[in-house]
């Protein structure tokens, strides 16, 4: 495996975000005067095309100028909230932290900076990032640790072998997803507790068609009987947990925040087993654009994968990709939630921020079960931990960037 392989297989592991190669070019000059200020601390635009290069060696779907532009707003974020309660971390500690990241694909940190610098890409741009994500990683386990309670239950269930996971049950759901594009997190994540707090099927149908983006947004968010196994892992444990009536609290997904709400439950067929799915995902453009409108049009009529490449002739080759025996729970939660609903060459189109993913199931297997030795309970049970956290983190980093002095010049 040659090194940038490597990098490009960590890159997406690690940010659970499909790579496919692309053609789009990101200008790796720029000035290196401020171009925005978070809480007095300059963004230059040097750091944003760089930003941008580094996020489209992703192919991340989100890598436009304005995605690199907040995603080092919020990287500022992270530092100033550091700085607030004390946190400064020494060179040896964030070089640790990058051959740390580095050694997920075997690779040394000297060796990921050298890949990256062959695609036009700055050391510091990873040096920055790997600091941002390492005090945030502290701010946010200072602020909220507490608060997380993992039972012994909660390590159990999630031990528990896939094919166990709420065996012979089927669930009947709604379901809201709210787009939350550059500057409206905060306003989604309203809108969501809204949801969440609703007392009833009635009044959460009234809001998923207010709020939701989803094409089940018609119908009140409703959702027709499905066996649970063909919802995303992530889900399952916490639909499952619903009494009939509820609905979960806000579920950060990417470039969205989802709310379920379990109608009723029964029994069904035994599971078959953990899945792997081959599906494409098309980035269509901006959500209500004539171009979404029109590809989706496009699209109403095809009924195999391949068919995708036709309609999209003219696009970035980055816009199209196809994803090929994918373990069920390595699928992103916002597109394995919209593949539950689907059969083979059906489609549906997801928010992803201020645009539109049109996804398209292609084949669905039982995967091959070889012999496993079971996970280890305290890798379990930090794992738990860190989702508790995320959402703790994401809700504080709306509430810093309602609070910050942002100034763009």
């Amino acid at each position: 495996m040659t090194m940038m392989t490597r990098l490009l297989t960590l890159l997406a592991l690690m940010l659970a975000l499909p790579f496919a190669a692309g053609t789009a070019q990101a200008q790796s000059g720029g000035s290196f005067a401020p171009v925005v200020t978070v809480n007095g601390m300059g963004v230059t635009d040097y750091e944003i095309n760089q930003r941008q290069r580094f996020m489209q060696l992703l192919n991340a779907g989100a890598n436009t100028r304005e995605d690199a532009e907040k995603a080092l707003i919020e990287d500022r974020l992270r530092i100033w909230a550091g700085k607030r309660i004390g946190i400064k971390l020494d060179e040896a500690a964030i070089q640790k932290g990058m051959d740390e990241f580095a050694g997920r694909a075997n690779m040394t940190g000297d060796e990921f900076v050298q890949a990256l610098q062959k695609e036009g890409v700055d050391p510091n741009t990873f040096r920055n990032f790997t600091e941002a994500g390492l005090v945030w990683r502290q701010v946010i386990r200072a602020r909220f640790g507490q608060q997380v309670n993992i039972t012994k239950s909660d390590v159990d269930r999630a031990m528990m072998p896939e094919s166990q996971t709420g065996k012979g049950v089927k669930v009947l759901i709604s379901e809201a997803i709210i787009p939350a594009p550059q500057g409206r997190a905060r306003a989604a994540m309203g809108q969501a507790r809204q949801l969440s707090a609703a007392q009833g099927e009635g009044a959460f149908a009234a809001l998923a068609r207010q709020y939701s983006a989803a094409p089940s947004r018609a119908r009140g968010g409703r959702l027709d009987w499905m066996p649970i196994d063909k919802l995303p892992p992530q889900l399952r444990g916490v639909v499952l947990k619903l009494k009939p009536g509820t609905a979960t609290q806000p579920i950060e997904l990417q470039g969205a925040v989802a709310v379920f709400m379990l109608r009723a439950i029964g029994d069904g067929d035994a599971p078959s087993g953990p899945q792997t799915l081959s599906y494409m995902t098309f980035a269509i453009g901006p959500t209500g654009s004539q171009q979404s409108a029109k590809i989706q049009s496009q699209v109403a009529a095809a009924r195999e994968c391949n068919q995708l490449y036709t309609i999209g002739k003219g696009f970035p080759p980055s816009a199209l990709t196809k994803h090929e025996d994918v373990a069920q729970a390595q699928v992103p939660t916002n597109i394995g939630l919209a593949l539950a609903h689907l059969d083979v060459g059906e489609t549906e189109v997801i928010p992803q921020g201020a645009n539109d993913v049109l996804v398209m199931l292609c084949d669905r297997k039982v995967a091959p079960q070889g012999d496993q030795s079971a996970p280890d309970r305290d890798q379990v049970r930090a794992a738990l931990e860190n989702k508790a956290l995320e959402s703790y983190a994401n809700g504080y980093m709306a509430d810093l960037e309602a609070e910050a002095v942002i100034v763009r010049k």
